[in-house]
């Protein structure tokens, strides 16, 4: 039988129409949604629907997940693999990019659709290390003694059952020189019903060091149900950091933000990165320039202290980390 957080993903809203009339808006905005979705299909849990204002196109939350005509006009400079992922491919679904740990690509399903997604066109059906039986990829993280840290990611990993996270997680864990396990997961922010017994059982249950990293661009987005799902996650033992990507129209000043990271960390989640757009097609509407982005990040700096600041960085194919964006 099925679980609540899987009956409410199988809910989830998909038809433009239906997104436009739950939230009450103008009826000029479905083409252009309609023809978006076609190249990237809308998908949102209506429990994420609900944040968001009725009658407002510019709902922070909203414009995140709202496909919209400009998302089919190319723009120089925004491609497809905006971030070098296909180069890095070291076994079936395993990204080897950066000194002493791996990205395991689990699945491609996600509870939500982000429009800005920088893997909105990648090749899931063959590059999940799933589809190939986790085999490869276990055995080239295997063979690989600097390897300390795994990555679970997609997709979401947490769109996996607990079944199938669970097995992964105990194959894992028997690889003896991985120290740290790390979940990339919007999950519990879009959907926080996924946060139940059994995920919280096998998390606790880790030998492994556990991270994870939630995704939130806005405080709208931490209602009391997210930040009990947060609560749950710290409580079996799980470090939790945020990361958020700067989004014009949704996250773009400092006001925004230094809200977001005073909620964010009474939710004990600590404020980690700030990423500029990864510069995929059909994003380009999203992209705030490099000069704003070091004046909010300065802004950041005057009201609030340090460990509250997240660092600004870009992906930069082929470099050895994620490159510092510097607001001095």
């Amino acid at each position: 039988m099925a679980s609540q957080w899987q009956n409410e993903l199988a809910d989830a809203v998909s038809d433009p129409a239906e997104l436009l009339r739950l939230l009450e808006l103008d009826t000029s905005l479905l083409e252009p949604a309609r023809a978006a979705s076609r190249e990237f299909p809308l998908r949102v849990p209506r429990s994420f629907v609900a944040r968001m204002r009725k009658r407002d196109p510019f709902d922070p939350l909203l414009r995140q997940v709202l496909p919209l005509g400009t998302e089919l006009e190319p723009q120089p400079g925004f491609i497809h693999d905006a971030v070098g992922d296909m180069p890095s491919r070291a076994a079936p679904g395993v990204l080897h990019k950066y000194h002493g740990r791996v990205l395991l690509i689990a699945t491609g399903a996600c509870a939500v659709n982000c429009r800005y997604c920088f893997r909105r066109h990648f090749p899931y059906a063959e590059e999940s290390a799933r589809t190939a039986g986790w085999q490869p990829a276990l055995q080239y993280i295997r063979s690989d003694a600097g390897i300390s840290e795994v990555i679970l990611s997609g997709g979401d990993p947490l769109s996996l059952s607990d079944r199938i996270l669970a097995d992964l997680v105990s194959r894992l864990q028997e690889i003896p020189q991985l120290r740290t396990l790390r979940i990339h997961t919007r999950q519990p922010i879009v959907l926080p019903a996924r946060v139940d017994a059994e995920l919280l059982s096998w998390l606790r249950n880790c030998r492994l060091r556990k991270v994870v990293v939630v995704h939130v661009n806005h405080a709208h987005e931490l209602n009391a149900e997210v930040i009990e799902a947060l609560a749950k996650l710290h409580g079996a033992g799980a470090t939790l950091f945020n990361q958020s990507v700067l989004l014009r129209g949704v996250n773009d000043s400092a006001e925004v933000l230094a809200e977001l990271s005073q909620q964010l960390f009474t939710a004990r989640v600590i404020p980690y990165y700030l990423h500029m757009l990864d510069r995929v097609r059909g994003a380009a509407h999203f992209d705030v320039p490099d000069s704003q982005a070091r004046e909010i990040v300065r802004g950041l700096r005057a009201r609030l202290p340090g460990y509250l600041v997240p660092r600004l960085v870009r992906e930069v194919p082929g470099a050895p980390a994620k490159m510092p964006v510097t607001a001095f």
